[in-house]
């Protein structure tokens, strides 16, 4: 874990990204800048001690996710966990980025005896601490791993783990007819990043109309994700979280600009390229690729729709009656349309025969991938 102060811890992951470009022969993709910003061990934003979770910017946060908003988000999510080893026999949870250990702890609780062992699947050894101590009522039951078994079995948890997954950036220069596309990675300009384009063979999945530039993603290491729990999945059930867009939304002639962006201080902005190990980077999810990725897999899709909905058919609006108002309209916010609600999608891919989740029971926009 390290001790940097903000700016010396910069300045080194800084000089270890150009190190990288500089013995690259002076660039880099920016899904490979992306995963050093982030994951560098002991300087990447998530490898640090940087307290990132939590409500308000002034307690030294970047961003606050559904687990720390409220307790009931994780109490709804086990409703369905619940129903999920039901179908599929199995008795343990596998939590991919538990990020402050809340979502565990929620569904620790609201789980009780039903689940024997809960598994955390973390990279960082200074968040994996935090959790710990959060934790420590329910030692007996966890287990932590910084990767899978070759085969495993259990309900796969993951809340905002697909947007943290480095991404390639493609760039379209001259519009539709007769454009030219570019992979967008980085190099060094006096010291300091810039971006810098290459022509590139690669492709969005469909193509995108307009007369425009057009900046997008393609998210080869999302998918890989989808295909190793695919392949090592032998019993059970997966539930994904995170914002992002069918296909057609995705690539709309109208999201020129892409979906990167970051989180610092609770607020939102345009450039991974400075202030790198500081704040958060992130970018919109393609469900669609993901359940493609899944089916080609071997996998069903077992439901996909908003998290409002997800929420609701879960049983959230019953829990939410028995708040007192200011907990519920917090509460709110996990399936109003302009907070959480419409932007945040679950997801649920399974192995063997496929079953309808009571999380997709009404709102189900399978059809729509």
């Amino acid at each position: 874990m390290t001790t940097k102060t903000p700016d010396s811890l910069t300045t080194a992951l800084t000089a270890h990204i150009a190190d990288a470009i500089t013995a690259a022969g002076g660039w880099i993709g920016f899904d490979q800048f992306m995963a050093l910003a982030l994951y560098t061990p002991g300087l990447g934003y998530y490898a640090n001690d940087s307290a990132k979770f939590g409500l308000l910017p002034d307690s030294g946060s970047d961003f606050v996710t559904a687990p720390e908003l409220t307790p009931l988000f994780g109490q709804t999510l086990a409703v369905q966990v619940a129903e999920a080893f039901e179908h599929t026999g199995a008795n343990e949870v596998w939590e991919f980025g538990a990020g402050s250990g809340a979502l565990a702890l929620q569904l620790l609780d609201a789980l009780g005896d039903r689940v024997q062992r809960y598994t955390i699947v973390d990279l960082s050894g200074s968040l994996r601490a935090r959790q710990q101590a959060l934790l420590a009522p329910h030692a007996h039951k966890l287990q932590w791993v910084d990767a899978l078994p070759e085969r495993f079995e259990g309900v796969v948890v993951g809340n905002e783990v697909l947007d943290a997954m480095p991404v390639q950036l493609l760039a379209r220069h001259g519009g539709q007819q007769g454009g030219v596309w570019h992979e967008r990675g980085v190099a060094l300009h006096e010291g300091a990043f810039t971006w810098a384009d290459r022509p590139t063979a690669l492709r969005p999945p469909v193509e995108v109309e307009g007369p425009q530039d057009y900046l997008t993603e393609i998210h080869a290491q999302g998918e890989g994700f989808i295909r190793t729990l695919a392949d090592r999945l032998a019993r059970g059930a997966i539930f994904l979280l995170d914002y992002g867009f069918g296909e057609s939304e995705y690539y709309h002639p109208q999201r020129h600009m892409g979906t990167v962006m970051c989180h610092q201080g609770h607020l939102a902005d345009g450039d991974p390229l400075v202030a790198v190990g500081r704040k958060d980077i992130t970018a919109h999810v393609n469900f669609t690729a993901m359940a493609l990725a899944a089916q080609d897999a071997g996998m069903n899709v077992l439901g996909y729709t908003t998290q409002a909905h997800f929420l609701i058919n879960c049983g959230l609006a019953q829990r939410m009656v028995e708040l007192p108002p200011l907990e519920r309209a917090t509460a709110a916010k996990l399936i109003m349309e302009h907070e959480m609600g419409e932007l945040f999608k679950v997801i649920a891919l399974g192995v063997g025969e496929a079953w309808e989740p009571i999380g997709f029971a009404q709102g189900d926009r399978s059809h729509r991938l």
